[in-house]
């Protein structure tokens, strides 16, 4: 199959790309520069050059693929709603190219704001609809187009998906902690966090891709629940750091944006994702990765 994949040079969709060419796929990655097309072409993979801005690229690998993964996304903390927006018009170009077409498209999404109080469950539906939701709504966007000739599927990560050379949210943890010299969590520590490893994750991707019906919503997670204070305690003991409570109104000055996530319990269920697709992870989990010195040596 010849598979177009949005963020190909990213954290995770670097690991896609690979297991992807390992299962025999050809890989049409969408790159914003010259740099990132040459790292594509070393690794067997055509770039196609491009950005979520530049609409007529989507359009053209769309066109030239037997199906999609959108991993990308502008992640733009500063300005949330331009990020939405980019988002939604991406999504909107290639839905509009795959239409009638038969062909899958895998959209990532994350678990945060799917529910509250207990664990995501697939059948959950994502509560942001519409342009002016989170992320434009593209996941229900999608989704909808199981009835346009497509075969949307929908991943969502955990909000861990570590390894060494992670740059996600265990990271900025971790340079928070050198940078105050203690690692912490807030409160008590009691918010849980659900987790994956990378090439967990990547694998899931491929297999939603290549079999998922249309309409699915699959979970990256390995792990239900890891609390926080289990991340602070690991992330201290890798730097030889003293671990401590930061109270939650000290949160977003000690930790910086991570600090609200840090807060939250993030929690999801993968059990029919499991089920579905015969997936079973077999990678570290998140304590024994950080503690075994992942972001140590970052």
């Amino acid at each position: 199959m010849r598979v177009l994949v949005t963020g190909s040079t990213g954290w995770i969709g670097s690991a896609v790309v690979t297991d992807l060419l390992a299962a025999g796929h050809h890989v049409l990655g969408l790159a914003r520069s010259e740099a990132s097309a040459e790292r594509l072409r070393s690794r067997g993979a055509e770039p196609v050059l491009g950005d979520l801005d530049d609409l007529e690229s989507l359009r053209r690998g769309v066109g030239s693929s037997d199906g999609v993964v959108h991993l990308a996304n502008k992640h733009d903390w500063g300005n949330p709603a331009e990020s939405d927006r980019a988002e939604r018009a991406a999504v909107e170009t290639m839905l509009g190219a795959l239409t009638g077409s038969g062909r899958p498209f895998v959209i990532a999404n994350g678990l945060s704001g799917i529910v509250e109080g207990r664990p995501a469950l697939e059948t959950d539906p994502s509560p942001a609809v519409g342009p002016g939701s989170d992320r434009g709504g593209s996941e229900n966007l999608a989704l909808d187009h199981a009835e346009r000739g497509v075969r949307p599927v929908a991943v969502r990560f955990a909000p861990s998906v570590h390894g060494a050379g992670d740059w996600g949210f265990v990271a900025f943890l971790t340079a928070a902690a050198r940078e105050r010299g203690v690692s912490g969590y807030v409160d008590d520590g009691s918010a849980l966090w659900s987790a994956v490893h990378r090439d967990d994750a990547a694998r899931l991707v491929r297999l939603g891709l290549e079999s998922a019906p249309g309409g699915t919503r699959l979970h990256a997670v390995a792990e239900e629940a890891v609390s926080t204070r289990e991340i602070a305690e690991a992330i201290g003991a890798s730097l030889g750091l003293p671990t401590t409570s930061v109270p939650a109104v000290d949160a977003a000055e000690h930790f910086g944006f991570v600090g609200h996530f840090f807060a939250a319990s993030m929690t999801a269920s993968s059990a029919h994702t499991r089920d579905l697709l015969g997936w079973d992870p077999i990678g570290p989990g998140l304590v024994e990765d950080i503690r075994t010195g992942a972001y140590a040596r970052a």
